[in-house]
């Protein structure tokens, strides 16, 4: 029986996806690469190692290294999280309508941990999950499914008795590779990508979630 639900964090629970833009672009900038915000969507869902190292393979620039990088762009996301990080529609009632039927909760994202911990300080809900998981300590980050195979583990849950909301192709495919059942919540711009079909279900907002998409998910 499905009983537990994963969330993704960045862009799905935290408005998080344009200060991690606008923080690429200007540390991106200091090394003389110019990223357009096109460009900085190519990498959503992926670890910012991975994000330095795709863009790094590609423009070889010198000055600092791809660590250096990393660590600055991250802490320009902390900075913005904690200046102006709003919740997505729908965080408090989601949270809530998986808390009051009793769900084990758990949250697997890309971001590094420490990232992760002050962004769930700002929004206030980091008592909600029972299992908080980085991608950061894994072999391989989404779209593999390590994450989220790590996270179930914690929560002493099945895979299949899962129920994964994620933002991102990248991610999406992570949560089906783990043979999670799963809901995805698009940005705007993004929403229309013929990839999303391979999910169960698909939103436009975490509001629109309720009992009779539950039952439509095939869980009484």
């Amino acid at each position: 029986m499905i009983d537990t639900v994963i969330f993704d964090m960045d862009g799905l629970l935290i408005d998080s996806e344009p200060l991690w833009g606008i923080a690429m672009r200007e540390v991106f900038a200091t090394v003389g690469v110019n990223l357009s915000p096109e460009l900085t969507h190519l990498t959503t869902g992926l670890r910012t190692k991975e994000v330095v190292s795709y863009w790094y393979n590609y423009y070889k620039w010198e000055g600092k290294s791809a660590e250096q990088v990393v660590n600055e762009i991250i802490d320009s996301v902390i900075q913005k999280i904690r200046a102006e990080g709003h919740p997505m529609e729908g965080l408090q009632y989601i949270l809530r309508f998986f808390r009051e039927k009793g769900f084990k909760m758990g949250l697997a994202s890309s971001s590094p941990l420490r990232l992760i911990n002050a962004a769930l300080e700002h929004l206030q809900i980091k008592d909600t999950f029972q299992a908080v998981y980085s991608a950061e300590f894994e072999d391989y980050g989404k779209p593999h499914p390590a994450v989220y195979l790590a996270c179930a583990k914690a929560l002493g849950s099945d895979p299949l008795n899962c129920i994964a909301f994620e933002d991102s192709v990248t991610g999406m495919t992570a949560a089906k590779a783990a043979r999670m059942t799963t809901v995805v919540v698009p940005e705007a711009h993004n929403r229309h990508d013929p990839r999303y079909a391979l999910a169960n279900m698909k939103l436009d907002s975490l509001l629109e979630f309720n009992d009779a998409k539950l039952e439509l998910l095939g869980i009484r």
